[in-house]
């Protein structure tokens, strides 16, 4: 029995570091971005008046093929054991982007897509170098972990404005189209929390969790280096141009 249950919680470390890997050559590849593109792009360019289940749909699909939000997002509760905590900090996330969701839309704020993108892989770095007690080890401080949890919601809802942005939105119905597709964000997230929630729990109870959960945050440490450097290139190389 107790190998049985060793060799699930390597199965499961398995899982979670070809995610992550998964996860982060997706963002070398324009088919595996989660930004809206094709039809959904299409539709979105199209629409004219109050379009909710729609964009709600758009919003949830954002979301969970979002690889850059979910590695985000599974780094703030991986280390989570309560549940009021992991509602405190997902509730400050979800508050952080659909505040500057919103608000960039709706005022046309513009920031240049790389570099937001490019700070969404450093939220990616940074959680995962926290869960590593890097800030402790290396600085000698930890951070306050819930406002790094909000400006980093802050920055991830810009991320999803400009790519709300590009596809130049009809006024007619936009505050309507746009509170549903955050709606639709925050179905998503709660779909994509409770699986990853599901995970990393029947995780703990595993044997050698705390060796592989390491191992494993250093892997999502890696993917979000990743994710900044290909944004940077891309800003780097025709970015600069389109700001």
């Amino acid at each position: 029995m107790r190998r049985d249950r060793l060799d699930a919680a390597r199965t499961a470390m398995r899982w979670l570091a070809g995610l992550a890997l998964v996860l982060a050559s997706g963002a070398l590849s324009p088919a595996f971005a989660h930004g809206i593109a094709g039809k959904d792009a299409a539709f979105v360019a199209a629409s004219t008046g109050p379009q909710i289940v729609p964009f709600m749909y758009l919003g949830a699909k954002h979301m969970v093929t979002g690889y850059d939000h979910l590695l985000f997002i599974l780094g703030v509760v991986f280390f989570l054991y309560d549940f009021r905590h992991v509602a405190l900090y997902v509730t400050m996330f979800s508050i952080g982007h659909s505040l500057t969701l919103l608000a960039g839309v709706l005022t046309n704020i513009h920031v240049n897509a790389y570099l937001v993108d490019a700070l969404i892989g450093l939220s990616v770095v940074y959680k995962a170098f926290d869960n590593l007690g890097g800030f402790k080890t290396v600085f000698g401080f930890q951070p306050n972990t819930k406002l790094a949890v909000l400006g980093f919601g802050l920055v991830h809802g810009f991320g999803l404005a400009t790519k709300l942005q590009d596809l130049r939105l009809a006024r007619d119905g936009l505050v309507a189209n746009l509170v549903s597709f955050n709606v639709g964000v925050e179905l998503g997230q709660l779909l994509a929390l409770s699986v990853i929630l599901a995970v990393v729990v029947w995780w703990r109870k595993q044997p050698g969790f705390s060796r592989q959960a390491m191992a494993a945050n250093a892997l999502i440490l890696f993917a979000g280096f990743l994710l900044m450097e290909y944004q940077l290139a891309g800003f780097f190389t025709d970015g600069k141009v389109a700001a």
